[in-house]
């Protein structure tokens, strides 16, 4: 009794640890590109790769997650793409400029494995609290991406690391979480099995509700980085300065923290969650319209505040389906390597096509206007994605 409420008080606290280093090693590379940019001596576009890198990687990676958690359990798969993660944090710290981006595609290839694994190990180890754990494990991850903009420039110029060593500072994260889950593998070594399992991919190509589920993963990516890339840049061209236009951005990550906590706690709970996404779809739509317009402090507050909920609410909605539509943790590993891979192929795409729609017409108006856009197509997908029905139901039913 007293050792299997260890284990899962272990379990817990590894998916936890794991949760805060899904984003920072990414996050924290924004606020310092200039000084990383002229360290180097590489063009901005060249080190803005560091940035896309990771979405690639995240792309690539998200369909052979699954095949490798076949083979070796969920647990030891996750254990492994900590050791990457580490790996790739402290070879990009390195001096040879070729190892920044070798260690940024690591990076990429490590949250990757943890990213499409972890939905997976909560659907089996907790099949009857998917969105309390869904919730807790998107919230510390959201918390600590917003932590990793945070301290990024007063780690390397307020403690003076300097960029290498500030970088390689999120390390310590992947070293802890190591730590805890090699104690969380001993703990379940007499229990843990692989199952080897008929793989579901391209069963999961022909489901309507398993594209729906990826093409909404997708947009609401699409819609957080575009968000997190350009939103100071458009407050600046409202009269913001470029201090306050940051605070915003910060902002409005930590506004969205409630939604992502409690969206799927409350998804869970439904059998159908069309309610949910009406709620935030409009709330995000009514924040991007009012970007359209001059605004000043109180109101533009408003609007980004809305924008969060949306942002907030959304991805641990889209996390929350991939065990929701799913009948067992395979087919949440399945199709969350069929939703991340795709969903970010797409959310890659969004800073550069919102960037060069500004540069084709000079102005915001535009690009906003097709963010809105965005944000309809998320909310008819989500819609989709929310009904009462398995991924291959239909098959079976056909």
């Amino acid at each position: 009794m007293n050792k299997k409420k260890y284990s899962l008080v272990l379990f817990i606290i590894g998916i936890i640890l794991i949760s805060f280093n899904l984003r920072p090693a990414i996050t924290a590379v924004g606020p310092i590109i200039t000084t990383i940019r002229d360290s180097v001596g590489l063009h901005t576009s060249i080190v803005g790769l560091m940035t896309s890198l990771p979405l690639l990687a995240f792309a690539v990676m998200s369909p052979i997650a699954p095949r490798l958690a076949n083979r070796l359990g969920n647990e030891k798969t996750l254990l492994y793409g900590l050791v990457i993660l580490l790996s790739g944090i402290l070879i990009r710290s390195l001096p040879p400029t070729i190892l920044l981006f070798i260690g940024t595609i690591l990076i990429g290839v490590g949250i990757a494995i943890m990213n499409v694994l972890l939905p997976s190990l909560i659907k089996s180890k907790f099949p009857n609290l998917i969105g309390p754990m869904t919730g807790v494990y998107t919230t510390a991850m959201s918390g600590f991406a917003a932590i990793g903009s945070g301290l990024s420039v007063p780690l390397t110029e307020g403690v003076g690391l300097g960029w290498r060593w500030s970088l390689a500072s999120w390390g310590v994260l992947a070293v802890i979480a190591i730590i805890i889950w090699v104690f969380v593998l001993r703990g379940t070594k007499t229990e843990q099995t692989v199952e080897v399992y008929e793989p579901n991919a391209l069963k999961l190509l022909k489901s309507r509700v398993a594209w729906q589920v990826t093409l909404f993963m997708g947009l609401q990516s699409f819609l957080f980085y575009v968000t997190i890339s350009w939103l100071a840049e458009i407050l600046i061209a409202d009269g913001f300065s470029p201090t306050t236009a940051g605070w915003y951005v910060a902002y409005m990550q930590l506004i969205s923290l409630p939604a992502t906590f409690f969206t799927p706690i409350i998804a869970s709970r439904l059998k159908k969650q069309h309610i949910i996404v009406w709620i935030f779809s409009l709330s995000g739509i009514i924040g991007y319209i009012g970007l359209l317009f001059e605004n000043n402090t109180v109101v533009t507050t408003i609007w980004v505040t809305l924008i969060g909920i949306l942002l907030g609410s959304s991805i641990s909605l889209a996390l929350a389906f991939l065990g929701l539509r799913t009948v067992n943790p395979y087919q949440a590993a399945e199709l969350s390597g069929m939703a991340q891979s795709f969903g970010y192929l797409l959310a890659a795409t969004g800073p550069f096509l919102i960037g060069l729609i500004f540069d084709i017409t000079a102005s915001w108006n535009t690009a906003i206007i097709v963010i809105i856009v965005v944000s309809v197509l998320t909310l008819i997908f989500g819609l989709g994605a929310s009904r009462d029905k398995y991924v291959l139901e239909e098959k079976t039913n056909s």
